[in-house]
């Protein structure tokens, strides 16, 4: 298990399909390993993962596509967020926490 796992803990998998069931609803996070600014959200959302739709674009196809079509050029930059239904590239963390406030 990868450090960033056990200090940060793993977050529970959701598909892109399950997190379009529930359109303009809450927070959703677009995310990969590996990725340093995944790892830092991560890190600022610790105490409210529970409250947040974890989607790993390695491990669905689909949402991977989904990102692509967010993002200018078709490129996959994570962390791709949804808030309430508009989707921000790379937001500061401060910007989620408030949405979970």
């Amino acid at each position: 298990m990868p450090l960033t796992d056990r200090l940060l803990g793993r977050p529970v998998a959701t598909t892109h399909a399950e997190a379009s069931a529930r359109p303009g609803t809450g927070v959703t996070v677009y995310w990969r390993d590996g990725c340093p600014f995944c790892v830092k959200l991560r890190a600022a959302l610790r105490k409210h993962r529970d409250q947040v739709t974890w989607v790993d674009i390695w491990a669905d196809l689909e949402a991977a596509a989904y990102v692509r079509t967010t993002n200018d050029g078709g490129h996959e930059i994570v962390p791709t967020v949804v808030i309430d239904g508009v989707a921000h590239t790379n937001p500061p963390p401060r910007l989620v926490l408030a949405a979970l406030s």
